[in-house]
């Protein structure tokens, strides 16, 4: 156990899927794992372990921001042994070409973050992701027919719908290549880097500075069922 998890080292999988919502976690267990159980409630950051077609998945909250998921990825690598972390979850967007309900894979993240200075005296603002863990990703999204938006994310420590202008935000990320912005990856990315280990983001688009369409629950529930399959479906190959 740690100060965050309470889990006994037998508990976790190798696999993690790491949404930000705790209820989210406990949506994805109840409604895609057979034979699972709560491995961890601690500030009701709650945990899953169970089987997904016979895959053992644990579903384990992040949390919002780069300190709160870089706290649990860190100790799931390290006191763990977890080999592979998919963050899913959702993301804005000022790409023009990027519409709400797109979902999208990060090919790795930039951020003005001081996150690798405190943690390692490292001055880094941009990192890839699991190219491996990627294509496998990819692959399932083709056999499925899901349309995959591939490119890299902007983490920001700003939740985008509060930025004061569209081009401000711009000034700062002027690369068409950034296809979202939220407010985690970078650490998780970074996290998985210092360990030798494996980790993807896949997001669900859920606001656009160029898209105002407002999602029903139905649609919002549907569009992120699409994206948690598609992370579930990788960890199969």
């Amino acid at each position: 156990m740690t100060a965050h998890i309470e889990s006994k080292k037998e508990d976790i999988a190798e696999v993690v899927l790491m949404p930000g919502d705790p209820l989210r976690a406990k949506y994805i267990a109840e409604n895609f794992l057979t034979d699972y159980k709560l491995v961890n409630k601690v500030r009701n950051m709650f945990g899953y372990t169970g089987y997904y077609k016979g895959k053992r998945v644990t579903v384990f909250a992040s949390g919002m921001g780069i300190p709160s998921i870089g706290i649990y990825s860190y100790e799931l690598y390290k006191f763990y042994d977890v080999k592979k972390i998919i963050r899913i979850g959702t993301s804005g967007s000022f790409n023009k070409n990027i519409k709400v309900l797109d979902v999208v894979l990060s090919s790795g993240a930039y951020c003005k973050t001081y996150f690798p200075k405190l943690l390692d005296g490292n001055n880094i603002d941009f990192i890839k992701s699991s190219e491996s863990l990627n294509e496998k990703i990819k692959t399932v999204a083709d056999n499925k027919n899901i349309p995959l938006k591939i490119g890299k994310t902007i983490t920001s420590d700003v939740f985008d719908l509060y930025s004061s202008s569209l081009d401000e935000f711009k000034s700062n990320f002027p690369d068409d290549d950034f296809l979202s912005v939220e407010m985690e990856a970078f650490g998780l990315f970074y996290i998985a880097n210092k360990f030798g280990r494996e980790a993807s983001c896949l997001m669900t688009v859920v606001d656009s500075f160029y898209d105002e369409k407002s999602l029903t629950s139905e649609e919002r529930e549907q569009s992120l069922n699409e994206m948690i399959t598609i992370a579930l479906e990788s960890v199969l190959i």
